[in-house]
Order: C-alpha cells, then structure tokens, then sequence
C-alpha cells in the first residue's frame, strides 16, 4: 500500500509514518479479531488493552524514526514536548465502537511544525497526517502543500452547495454528556440536512469528510489527538477547518466545523441561529406524539 503513494510526497515525513500506522493498525486488527479485556479510565471512558500496545508500537517507532520529534499521546505519552516537531497519536480513535465490536475505528497520527520562540498554547502548523482504518483497509494520507490521498487516490472535498442536500457527522462526549449541547444541534441540523450520521471516531469522520463521504462535520471538546491528522485532511482536500463562527480553527479543538468550503457559510449562519436562539424548528415532545398519534387512530 506504501507503493501507491505518490512521489511528491516527503519520503521522510508522511511515509515512514504511514509504515507506522499501517504496523499499528494491523496489530489493532488482530486484536478486534480475538477479542479484549476493556477497562475505564473516569466514570465512562474506555480504554482497552489494544490502545496501550498501539501506542506503545507506535511511540517505539516514532522514536526510532524520528528520534528528535516530540510525542503527544492520547494514552499518556508526554515526550520531548518542547521540540520543533510534535506528534500527536491517537492510538485507537473509536474504542468504544472497537470495544462493542462495531467496525469504525483508526489510527491517528498528526505532525506539528513548532518553529523555535512559539509560545505553548500557540498553534504551530500541522503538515502531515496520516489515518488508518485497519478493517476496510484505508489508509489515508496528506502532507502540507502535496494534497491528500486515500491508498494513493488523491482526495477531494465533495460539491453539495446547499445545506439540505448535505450529509453530514457529529459526534458526542463519553463524559458529562449532560453538559454538552450538542444534542441540540444535532437535532436542528437533522431537519435542516440529508441526515446526520454519528459513528463514533472523530479522526475517521474528518478523513470522510476529505474524501467526500461527508459534506461537514462539527463536534465540541475534541483533543488534538482526534483532530491533528484529519484537519489536514480536509484543508488538503480543499476544504476548509474552522471555528463555528468561521474564525481559523484552533489545535484546542473545542470548536470543530470541518465543510467543504461550500457549506461554510450557511452552516457558519446556521450556528449563529442557534446559539442566539433564532429560528429554531420546533421538534414535538414525545408526550405530544403520543397525543398526536391517539387522536389520529381514534
């Protein structure tokens, strides 16, 4: 799979990672197919055997590769933070759905450029990223400047101009769900759309959204972790990364609204709608359904 990818990108960036996350994924794959013991980490988050060893294969040979690059990983790894390169890895993206056995799930691995003097909570520049999905066997890859490709095809955003011929992704916190809003906006962009999907792995619903699979996705309270490789999916797609407001997206991840382009700017009014509370569908009660639903059979 290496072999198809084109020659213009950096054989000493995207490819060896790409080797990484393809070792990762495999190992990742075995484990699926036997089966894991799941634990939490907090009240309702999962964590599995199977994020530890990827991540500790895929610290093992981000080191080997590129010995002077910092790591950033979801299970723990905090690793010469302060050099010009970082990675950050997303061992498993979707452990609850490889816990159950649902097949969505991936490697994540993003690269930040630090230029020396950046001060910690500044962004510096994402220029490569690359995703695996080890069941359908896909691995996604982009590099700053070279585009992004899929097992070698390069990748485009899709064209749905309108906000009601677009489908679109989301997802959910596992924690204090109750806190979040995003039910709410999920349910409003349901009427407004083709349909909302919620699969379960941010990194993999913004590499769909390169490929043209998804026409946008937004999500509250990510991690860089989720988003660093995906983000550069989409923008090398010719898509665009932004805040809700259409403000430049930040590493943060507390906002993400990922469109191809297109969609941004009745998706950016859509948010504005919502969050001063204007023309709000309004959606039926189950109570009222129910009322509904017995005038209508008597």
């Amino acid at each position: 799979m290496i072999s198809q990818l084109p020659d213009s990108l950096n054989l000493g960036l995207a490819v060896p990672a790409a080797a990484i996350a393809l070792e990762a994924g495999l190992l990742l794959h075995d484990f699926h197919e036997r089966g894991v013991r799941t634990e939490y980490k907090g009240d309702v988050d999962l964590v599995t055997e199977a994020d530890r060893a990827s991540e500790k294969l895929i610290v093992e040979k981000l080191r080997e590769t590129f010995p002077k690059h910092g790591i950033y990983g979801e299970e723990g790894t905090r690793a010469n933070l302060d050099a010009e390169y970082r990675w950050y890895v997303d061992p498993l993206d979707g452990t609850t759905n490889f816990a159950h056995g649902f097949p969505y799930f991936c490697v994540s691995l993003g690269l930040e450029h630090r230029p020396p003097g950046m001060v910690p909570d500044q962004d510096g520049e994402i220029v490569a990223g690359v995703i695996y999905q080890p069941v359908h066997n896909e691995l996604f890859v982009a590099e700053k400047g070279s585009g992004a490709y899929l097992n070698g095809r390069q990748l485009h955003v899709s064209k749905t101009t309108h906000l009601q011929e677009a489908l679109l992704a989301t997802g959910f916190p596992s924690h204090k769900r109750h806190e979040n809003p995003n039910i709410h906006f999920y349910q409003q962009l349901t009427l407004r759309s083709h349909g909302v999907r919620r699969a379960g792995a941010a990194a993999l619903d913004l590499a769909y959204t390169a490929a043209g699979r998804f026409d946008g996705y937004w999500e509250f309270n990510l991690n860089p972790w989720d988003t660093a490789a995906g983000a550069l999916m989409v923008t090398e797609a010719g898509g665009m990364m932004t805040r809700f407001d259409g403000s430049p997206f930040r590493l943060e991840s507390s906002e993400i609204l990922a469109t191809n382009g297109l969609l941004l700017p009745e998706l950016q009014s859509f948010f504005e709608d919502m969050f001063a509370g204007r023309d709000i569908e309004p959606v039926p009660t189950a109570a009222e359904f129910a009322a509904r639903r017995k005038a209508f059979q008597g």
